[in-house]
């Protein structure tokens, strides 16, 4: 018996995937995040948050390409995926707010949902149920990824007027995804609940 055939069955070889790490780093990158940005921070420390959020945000889009191009979708991957996603978003919202760069209402609205989201999927998942992410969710992720990077991004760098409030503006339409798309879930949530258990 190979030592090939060995280490693809090995349950670390199941783990230790491209798509694993990638999701792994966006959990790396948060207290990063949260050691420099504050008020007052400088240019260069917010260019690097950006870069690192950025970066971070990139792989959200990578690891599901490659989990389906390689085959290698696992149960912790499909568990600690959308947990990196949300608290990735989580850490930048509540940063960002003493910053003065975005109020605490809409932070806590985009948390609730998340909250909310996750424990009906908890619910559903201990049934054996998979309610699919709807192309609303994934909409929605776009805008907060592109508004947060917005608003992280140090003004004064390049020549656009107003870009912090450029990404306020994504933000609400971000957060009127984030309430809409949270309705839908929880609508198809019932719907394919209240079926799976009769």
């Amino acid at each position: 018996m190979g030592m090939g055939r060995l280490s693809i069955g090995h349950p670390v070889g199941r783990i230790i995937t491209l798509p694993n790490i990638l999701t792994g780093y966006r959990f790396a990158v948060v207290p990063f995040l949260v050691l420099i940005l504050y008020p007052g921070v400088g240019r260069m420390l917010s260019l690097a948050a950006f870069f690192l959020f950025f970066s971070a945000a990139l792989t959200d889009l990578a690891d599901g390409y490659f989990a389906r191009k390689h085959k290698t979708e696992s149960v912790l991957g499909k568990l600690m995926d959308p947990l990196a996603d949300k608290v990735l978003v989580a850490s930048a919202l509540i940063m960002l707010i003493p910053m003065g760069r975005l109020p605490a209402w809409v932070s806590f609205v985009i948390i609730a949902r998340e909250l909310c989201i996750t424990g009906l999927r908890g619910v559903a998942a201990s049934s054996g149920i998979v309610v699919a992410a709807s192309n609303l969710g994934k909409y929605k992720s776009v805008c907060q990824y592109a508004s947060l990077c917005f608003l992280i991004f140090p003004l004064g760098l390049l020549p656009i007027p107003h870009l912090h409030h450029v990404g306020l503006v994504i933000l609400y339409v971000s957060t009127v995804l984030t309430v809409w798309s949270g309705i839908d879930y929880f609508y198809r949530f019932q719907q394919v609940f209240l079926v799976g258990v009769h």
